[in-house]
């Protein structure tokens, strides 16, 4: 039975009981709402761990947006179910109040990478992102942190935190989960309607032909305005992005002469549409 623990006194006694007898100790970080591809975060981690511990903490601190926040799905029960299922160890839940007490002042801000692309149409959340993470890693004393490759500029930030602050832990990315049709699974598409949910798989598969495009000598702004044309007709908008970038530090691309990685953010709807894909 997976054990749920929501105080971070008590985490740390039972981690320390672990680390005595030399067990190693992963951690899976998330908000809940959980759905395969979070699982597939947790297979990763239980393959590579002695002991798995999720974390679920919907984090006030990197919502822009209060009534984002207020929407945020949210299902306890239901993600518990998934985590015993699968042998984790430890669901940790804490409150805000144990996350963030009376009196907490500190900020974690990773400049540079977090700046474009996401951090500059949500200014501030990776500053949420960088703090929380730096909480639930000292929170967990995890040796092992798995993240999906799906929020691509969170996954840089976190490594590029982790290096700079020499952070004990390895941090592990792991491949997209997609749906059947090519949609990335996201806690938010839950919110698509119907006819949304049918159109939402075009963004990914206009980002493949865009891709296909750039390499076989198609001028990346061509490539990247031919997509963004066809999937505005299709019922996208409004757009963040879609950009080509370097991989590892997102600095802007027109070539192929780095490892690149396509990024988009797009609405459908009232839902904002993440995707990445690399080229």
């Amino acid at each position: 039975m997976t054990q749920v623990i929501r105080s971070s006194a008590e985490l740390r006694e039972k981690v320390a009981t672990w680390k005595r007898s030399g067990m190693l100790v992963g951690v899976v970080p998330t908000m809940g709402a959980l759905h395969d591809g979070h699982m597939s975060l947790v297979r990763a981690a239980r393959k590579q761990s002695d002991r798995v511990i999720v974390t679920i903490f919907v984090n006030p601190m990197q919502f822009n947006n209060p009534e984002d926040l207020e929407k945020y799905p949210r299902d306890e029960t239901h993600d518990l179910a998934l985590l015993d299922e699968e042998g984790v160890d430890v669901l940790f839940a804490p409150g805000v109040a144990e996350v963030y007490p009376a009196g907490f002042a500190t900020k974690v801000s990773v400049s540079g990478i977090s700046e474009p692309l996401e951090g500059a149409f949500r200014p501030g959340h990776f500053d949420g992102v960088a703090t929380v993470v730096t909480k639930l890693f000292g929170m967990t004393q995890a040796g092992r942190a798995f993240f999906g490759e799906k929020d691509w500029q969170q996954l840089q930030v976190v490594r590029r935190m982790v290096e700079d602050l020499n952070i004990p832990i390895r941090i592990i990315g792991c491949p997209t989960i997609r749906e059947d049709d090519g949609l990335a699974m996201s806690s938010r598409n839950v919110r698509l309607s119907t006819e949304e949910r049918a159109s939402a798989p075009r963004l990914h598969a206009e980002m493949q032909i865009a891709a296909a495009a750039i390499r076989a000598g198609t001028p990346v702004a061509e490539a990247l305005a031919t997509a963004k044309a066809a999937l505005s007709a299709a019922g996208f908008g409004p757009w963040d992005y879609l950009e080509l970038r370097n991989a590892e530090t997102l600095q802007p691309l027109d070539g192929l002469s780095e490892p690149a990685r396509m990024l988009a953010a797009v609405g459908l709807g009232e839902v904002r549409l993440i995707d990445n894909i690399a080229v």
